[in-house]
């Protein structure tokens, strides 16, 4: 008798048939789930069991869907996508419960190739290609997930998308929907529209990669708190041809409406419009805590039309915007009336200005680093028109305009702050201003 209660000879027995099944993928689709025919032991259910080819030609969408479906029906699990080019030419919903999985344990990258097939033989694992909803931006989502369902461990590629000119529009690549939705080390390719993580209750998107050239990840009416960890946009894809300039001059990578306490953690993205937007929708506007996070070579990295009074939190981040008609980090909007804080962070990059402050709200910066601004004119690092503003132990490293007050601004605190040269601010603000233990290293 077996001194190990787990393997006993039926148990063996039946592990052995499951990984011969799943390791030939050419198992009957008509057998149950949960059998040694349908179902491979160390993944899941494998999509070759019901006809999927993976040769990059036929159309496997109806397979993978089956095979969804079919484990949905036997009470959740995962469908397992073994390495190869699926050729998906319809949408796909993920059911209640179930995980839609590739072969990757790690988010995947394909720097430098335009199409993933072009990788050498082994290295390319389980990649989508879609050949579905070209032309149609407001069509129904390529993948829709469910409540407590997961896409993970693969890569989305548009092999039609076009380099030569604007970009041609496609549906969201993903839909997150219903309760605890996850995607996890996915590699959004080239999609023109990534992540639609609204509607839902507590998603979860980490390990995410690529390059979305219209809109990265969009967050609306979450009313329960969401996470977006690790989630890198670069221009990997391309990044020389029309396509990439239109993605310069339009796209937005992250956009915030209504979210309560959406925590964001280590999140960065290259070459867009705007890096992070938060706007107001029908349902509201944003708060969060955002650590860790990144824009570098947009237009404006962050752009605030709205925010909720309980404050957009940004702590240890990096900003830098080049290029572009007057590249600004951080532009707060004469709409906003929220609160937004940004503590320990960094602004390094050759823009017009730091800071366009426009609402009414309160902006404060604290412990910040500024290292370049006035490349165009002689700009003010930190310009304010309006609302409260407090500037508090920041360092200015250049010997030019640091502050300007204008007379609607409500009050400011500008105190403890080290200057490069001496000290330059202008104060045109009628109303309570105070200005004090500044220090300067020039006279």
């Amino acid at each position: 008798m077996s001194n190990y209660p787990f393997q006993s000879p039926s148990r063996r027995q039946l592990l052995s048939l499951c990984v011969a099944a799943g390791a030939t993928g050419l198992v009957g689709a008509q057998e149950p789930i949960g059998t040694s025919h349908g179902e491979d032991s160390l993944h899941g259910v494998n999509v070759k069991a019901f006809g999927a080819a993976g040769d990059g030609a036929s159309d496997d969408a109806p397979a993978i869907q089956r095979a969804l479906d079919a484990a949905h029906a036997a009470g959740g699990g995962t469908v397992y996508l073994p390495p190869g080019r699926y050729r998906v030419r319809s949408t796909i919903n993920v059911p209640d419960g179930i995980t839609l999985r590739g072969s990757f344990g790690c988010v995947p990258s394909h720097a430098g190739l335009r199409d993933p097939g072009q990788a050498k033989p082994g290295d390319d694992g389980t990649v989508l290609l879609i050949s579905t909803g070209h032309g149609q931006e407001e069509g129904p989502p390529l993948v829709t997930l469910n409540t407590n369902s997961a896409i993970a461990g693969l890569t989305i590629f548009y092999p039609e998308q076009t380099t030569d000119g604007a970009p041609v529009a496609y549906p969201w690549a993903i839909a997150m929907r219903g309760k605890n939705p996850a995607v996890f080390d996915v590699e959004l390719l080239n999609p023109y529209q990534g992540i639609d993580a609204s509607q839902n209750e507590r998603h979860n998107i980490r390990n995410v990669t690529g390059q979305p050239l219209c809109r990265g990840i969009w967050v609306d009416a979450i009313y329960d708190i969401g996470r977006i960890e690790n989630a890198h946009f670069n221009p990997w894809w391309n990044s020389h041809n029309t396509v990439y300039r239109w993605q310069t001059e339009n796209g937005v990578a992250f956009t915030f409406g209504r979210a309560d306490w959406e925590y964001v953690l280590n999140t960065f993205c290259f070459g867009y419009r705007i890096g992070y937007k938060f706007v107001q929708t029908a349902t509201g506007e944003c708060n969060g805590n955002f650590l860790g996070i990144g824009a570098d070579d947009c237009n404006r990295a962050v752009l605030v039309e709205q925010c909720a009074p309980y404050a957009l939190l940004i702590a240890n981040a990096e900003f830098t915007s080049f290029h572009g008609d007057d590249p600004t980090m951080v532009e707060v909007r004469p709409t906003n009336k929220g609160v937004v804080r940004t503590s320990n962070s960094a602004f390094w990059g050759p823009c017009n200005q730091v800071a366009k402050i426009f609402g009414e709200g309160t902006v404060a910066f604290t412990d910040c680093t500024f290292v370049q601004w006035g490349k165009e004119g002689d700009r003010a690092a930190i310009q304010a028109s309006a609302g409260s503003v407090m500037v508090r132990g920041c360092e200015f490293l250049l010997d030019k305009r640091h502050i300007f007050l204008a007379e609607g601004v409500r009050s400011a605190v500008i105190a403890g702050n080290l200057f490069t040269g001496p000290a330059n601010i202008e104060n045109l603000c009628k109303n309570d201003v105070q200005i004090g233990l500044n220090a300067s290293s020039g006279p």
